[in-house]
């Protein structure tokens, strides 16, 4: 999610993977800036986001504008959560441009532990801030034995032991989170249409069948799921119609892809947003998709369209995405 502030002018278990919920452009309550425009594509391998901004004010305004990520942590008993990729700075691929060209960005890094920064402690000791990265457990076994009993009595690192084959096992693991922020300083001049744009690719949660139609979820559980993507009859009639396809014995007929995108953050401007125009592409003809939205279009084999005018985003957008199985 983006952020602008003004210097100057007007003022998961092994057959699931958990997600972030990443985000697109904010603005903090301004007068003097407006988004005009906004264009959002989902899918499963990209998200980007095209924005047109215009300073209605007679003199240029100067921001620092940055991209916040979700604070990532890696939950060593909790299950997996997908990062797209293991650089440390840019574990989503992230990318920006203005008016067509490139944004060299400056990234903040720090890592926290229930709160408190623990930047300094880590890298005094050596060791990379962010949890996932590849060398990190390597780091934390190559420390001296007093700090790391002093990371673990702070519950900084945890005690993971296994056996894998190779007999028992003894490693650290991190238990602390990365907050990673992108930032720039941009300068809006008056009376101009200013275009930002930026893509990433988004953290997907999969689980090895799909809930819909479970028979496995109490009532409640079915019924918070459904509303949770508005998941109509006639979707889940259809995995049910695969499941029974695939005889007495049963078996997998969908898979779940859920990605969430934090929509909220655009109620902060001054204004509704003038257009706002949101994209699903599902990926394949066969796979189905549900979302909250009215007024939804099929605009291509893949793709629904969605267009509001004077928006202000009420809810976060959360997309699933169900893939059929292929026969055994």
């Amino acid at each position: 999610m983006f952020a602008f502030f003004a210097l100057a002018g007007p003022a998961c278990a092994n057959d699931s993977t958990a997600n972030f919920a990443v985000g697109g452009l904010t603005l903090t309550k301004t007068d003097a800036i407006e988004m005009r425009r906004e264009d959002l594509a989902v899918s499963l391998d990209r998200i980007s986001v095209d924005y047109e901004f215009v300073n209605v004010t007679d003199q240029p305004v100067t921001t620092t504008v940055a991209f916040p990520l979700p604070e990532i942590a890696i939950d060593l008993f909790g299950g997996d959560v997908d990062l797209p990729s293991d650089e440390p700075d840019d574990p989503f691929l992230f990318r920006t441009t203005v008016d067509g060209k490139p944004v060299k960005m400056t990234i903040d890094r720090a890592a926290y532990h229930e709160g408190e920064n623990v930047t300094a402690r880590l890298e005094k000791l050596g060791v990379p801030l962010a949890p996932y990265a590849k060398d990190l457990v390597a780091s934390l076994d190559r420390l001296p034995a007093a700090d790391q009993q002093a990371l673990v009595d702070d519950e900084i690192a945890l005690v993971d032991e296994y056996d894998a084959g190779k007999g028992w096992e003894h490693h650290l693991a991190p238990n602390w989170s990365l907050r990673l922020a992108y930032h720039w300083e941009q300068t809006f001049p008056p009376q101009t249409v200013v275009k930002v744009s930026h893509s990433y690719k988004p953290s997907v949660g999969s689980y090895i069948s799909t809930d819909v139609g479970a028979d496995y979820l109490t009532p409640e559980e079915a019924e918070e799921f459904r509303a949770r993507y508005c998941i109509e009859d006639d979707i889940v009639a259809r995995v049910k119609k695969a499941v029974a396809a695939l005889g007495p014995d049963g078996g997998i007929a969908y898979q779940d892809y859920k990605i969430d995108y934090v929509l909220t953050t655009g109620a902060n401007w001054a204004k509704p947003i003038g257009t706002f125009r949101l994209v699903v592409d599902k990926g394949a003809p066969d796979n189905l998709v549900s979302f909250c939205a009215t007024g939804v279009k099929k605009i291509a084999a893949t793709k629904f369209e969605v267009v509001y005018r004077d928006f202000t985003p009420k809810d976060d957008l959360h997309v699933l995405v169900l893939k059929p199985v292929p026969p055994q």
